[in-house]
């Protein structure tokens, strides 16, 4: 399975087929044209695919890699200067590529990498979680974080071309899994209530591996819809955001040590859609259809955090603009809407 973002001059394919790891070169070689790659992947991640991808990619470059500590942690903006370090010893040219094999974190750390060093270098995606596979490695938002907030320092940058191996899920724990699952609900929630039918519909992962290549073909499918209407995030491309305001602020309350991101918009959607049920804007009964999901797929839907101190982190949201944020509601399964409010909105509870 494959499908194009076109974007004019920014276009690139996604690749989705099973294996595709094990005949990489094939792909990457029309694409990058320089003398040599930097693979930039963490311990985890590397220690299952690296050497494979070394192997194949050193029959036609010469490759580096930069392997950092696995997890959110890393992605933090004092990582960037050790990185820039390492490209220069490496001699990483403008003609030549980095290739981020990993998760969101890799994606997201990578990506902001290869836009900002030389003033932007190619770069190619190779998302091995499930999370990153149907949702991050898509769209081109790039991105560190400061110790004040997720995402606060970022770019745009599309990559050259992003490859999907569903193999790779093989060896995620199953926690990543879950987290994957949580924006694979999200995009049933907001676009697709047929596709949300669909995971209610098995009986677990497990169950659902029978199908995940045409759901990961759905999810990223339907970002990329989006994604052509609103390339720089300030119309349609909102909706995707469906859970990430009250998530990002929980993930930043736990310093990222836990929830994961997929676990924190989880419980952000159905605590937002409760809120929104009692304003009357969302069809009551939704929330718990939202929660009878994630108990499917193991993930969480309340976090105890006073709303208060949630306020405090969402006053800092890169989303928050004069002091007014775009809450993303549904009026049903399926049909989201954007909703301009400000931090009161979600008084409506004393606890998220």
């Amino acid at each position: 399975m494959d499908l194009k973002v076109n974007l004019q001059k920014d276009s690139y394919k996604i690749y989705i087929k099973q294996g595709l790891l094990d005949h990489i070169l094939e792909y990457i070689e029309p694409l990058c044209k320089g003398k040599q790659v930097m693979i930039i992947s963490d311990d985890q991640v590397y220690s299952h695919y690296g050497q494979k991808l070394t192997q194949q990619l050193s029959q036609r470059y010469r490759v580096g890699q930069v392997v950092i500590p696995h997890g959110e942690q890393s992605k933090r903006f004092d990582i960037l200067p050790d990185i820039y370090h390492q490209l220069l010893a490496f001699h990483l040219t403008r003609s030549d590529a980095i290739i981020a094999l990993g998760g969101g974190v890799i994606g997201d750390l990578a990506g902001f990498v290869a836009s900002t060093f030389l003033r932007g270098v190619q770069f190619i995606q190779i998302p091995t979680s499930l999370l990153a596979q149907v949702d991050s490695s898509v769209g081109g938002k790039v991105a560190v974080d400061l110790p004040e907030g997720k995402n606060l320092v970022g770019a745009f940058k599309h990559p050259g071309a992003v490859f999907i191996d569903p193999l790779t899920l093989k060896t995620l724990d199953q926690r990543y899994i879950n987290d994957g699952m949580g924006e694979v609900i999200k995009y049933g929630c907001i676009f697709d209530q047929s596709l949300f039918q669909q995971l209610l519909s098995y009986t677990s992962f497990d169950d659902l591996y029978q199908d995940i290549d045409e759901i990961i073909y759905r999810c990223v499918d339907l970002k990329r819809i989006v994604v052509e209407k609103d390339l720089l995030d300030f119309g349609d491309r909102l909706a995707l955001n469906f859970g990430h305001t009250l998530g990002h602020a929980i993930e930043q309350y736990y310093h990222y040590e836990k929830y994961s991101h997929g676990e924190a918009i989880s419980i952000g959607m159905v605590q937002l859609s409760l809120i929104a049920e009692k304003k009357g804007l969302t069809q009551k009964g939704t929330a718990d259809q939202i929660k009878k999901a994630l108990d499917l797929y193991h993930l969480p839907y309340i976090a105890h955090i006073p709303t208060e101190e949630l306020k405090k982190a969402m006053a800092l949201d890169k989303k928050n603009i004069n002091q007014k944020l775009s809450f993303v509601l549904l009026k049903e399964i399926g049909d989201c809407f954007i909703y301009p409010s400000d931090l009161s909105f979600i008084d409506e509870s004393r606890e998220v």
